[in-house]
């Protein structure tokens, strides 16, 4: 089994039916909040270290998170937060997470020749092109994500909904590297 390392989650959740987000910008400060420039509200929690993005629409993405546990915990933060500035929020348990993006990291412990592995993963589900970047993306059908493949052996996988997601689509590229023999 491959050791595999979620760097980042991205999530959804809705909080309210809408955000005042000019009370929560003057009310909250670790709040960043442009409208001339952006729409959203940037949020920080500290602990876990992640930003919400919140909208007028009551919705919201978190960004940052390092496992859902984590997703559900800012949740949890950002709503008690805008719950005690006076914000009509919704129950914790109407508030639903949704995981959108998960970015994962991992080393398969061999070094590869590029051009080789581009054309035994098959050209069909491979971009490699190395002038205008050093990774070669590789498009897993099955769970549908892309795995970037670095000649150091290093992956990283993203597009994932879950860690399951992630473990499948490295085990299928690792087993698939080893059987081309790019991984002994």
């Amino acid at each position: 089994m491959v050791d595999i390392k979620v760097v980042n989650i991205v999530a959804s959740a809705t909080f309210a039916e809408k955000l005042d987000l000019d009370i929560i910008a003057q009310s909250l400060e670790e709040t960043e909040y442009e409208p001339e420039q952006f729409p959203g509200l940037v949020l920080r929690v500290s602990n876990p270290k992640t930003a919400t993005l919140l909208f007028t629409s009551g919705k919201a993405n978190i960004t940052g998170a390092k496992s859902v546990e984590d997703a559900h915990k800012v949740v949890a933060i950002v709503a008690e937060k805008l719950r005690k500035i006076g914000a009509d929020v919704f129950k914790n348990k109407d508030i639903k997470v949704v995981v959108q993006n998960m970015v994962a990291t991992s080393d398969l412990g061999a070094e590869f020749n590029m051009n080789e592995v581009a054309v035994g993963l098959g050209l069909e589900n491979v971009e490699y092109e190395p002038e205008q970047f050093p990774g070669l993306v590789y498009r897993v059908e099955e769970p549908k994500v892309v795995i970037l493949i670095f000649s150091s052996g290093r992956i990283v996988c993203v597009g994932a909904k879950s860690t399951e997601d992630v473990s499948k689509a490295v085990e299928k590229v690792s087993e698939k590297l080893t059987r081309l023999g790019f991984i002994v």
